[in-house]
């Protein structure tokens, strides 16, 4: 008998969600199916990327990068009923925690009045154990985490509230797609296609890993199946839940 706990399901009684990440491509690579099944529902979701991406295509400049990553990650929202995608800005591939990464992300949030915040896994591995997760990852969701309960204290950042901006201290919890600590997932059976689909958008990133390197069908597959045994579904997607506390 297995001693691997079975996942929770997400709860979907909400109705926006703001999705904070790092790069292009980092929510391709697990939740893209699962914002597929929340906008079918509805549900109002905004992409906030906090690069460009531009440093991560070997062979190409980033200045060129830049432009043909935001211009892909546009297109791969479309393919899951995302509308609304914001760059940040800020340098790929060395990003710091700290507090201006918290401002910048507490604007964000205050600005779209979310009642879930997703991030990434911010954990130092993927597995629990020796797959590495990179430093832009960690920054942004430990600073995600940190900007969703700063967004709800007026006095911190205070230089944000003008014209209208008021603090926004309702989010209900930040999900980090596929930590290993996460004990919950949501059924993406019916909508991995598109999931799938908003992966392969990102053409010129997944060119740049060299032919033959990856296979987005496969790797997705893998860890769709895998969270799906333990939620009882062909497909899932793990999320690691935080609920939030303001003081």
């Amino acid at each position: 008998m297995s001693d691997i706990a079975p996942y929770e399901s997400l709860p979907e009684d909400w109705q926006r969600a703001l999705a904070v990440v790092a790069h292009p491509d980092d929510l391709e690579f697990g939740s893209a199916a699962a914002v597929a099944r929340w906008t079918a529902q509805g549900k109002e979701i905004v992409y906030c990327l906090v690069t460009s991406g531009e440093a991560g295509i070997d062979g190409l400049d980033p200045d060129e990068a830049r432009v043909l990553r935001e211009a892909e990650q546009r297109a791969s929202a479309g393919v899951v009923g995302v509308s609304e995608v914001e760059f940040l800005g800020l340098p790929d591939g060395i990003l710091e925690y700290g507090v201006p990464l918290r401002r910048a992300i507490t604007e964000v949030v205050r600005r779209h009045r979310p009642d879930i915040v997703i991030t990434n896994n911010f954990r130092e591995t993927w597995d629990g154990a020796e797959a590495l997760n990179q430093a832009d990852h960690m920054a942004t969701g430990r600073a995600t985490l940190d900007a969703v309960r700063d967004a709800g204290n007026r006095w911190i950042f205070r230089e944000q509230l003008t014209d209208g901006l008021e603090p926004w201290g309702k989010v209900r919890q930040v999900w980090a797609a596929g930590s290993p600590a996460g004990r919950h997932a949501v059924d993406i059976t019916g909508t991995f296609d598109r999931g799938l689909e908003s992966l392969q958008a990102h053409e010129a990133y997944l060119r740049g890993l060299g032919e033959g390197a990856f296979d987005p069908e496969e790797f997705l597959e893998g860890i769709g199946r895998a969270s799906g045994t333990r939620l009882g579904t062909r497909y899932a997607a793990p999320f690691e839940v935080f609920t939030i506390n303001l003081f």
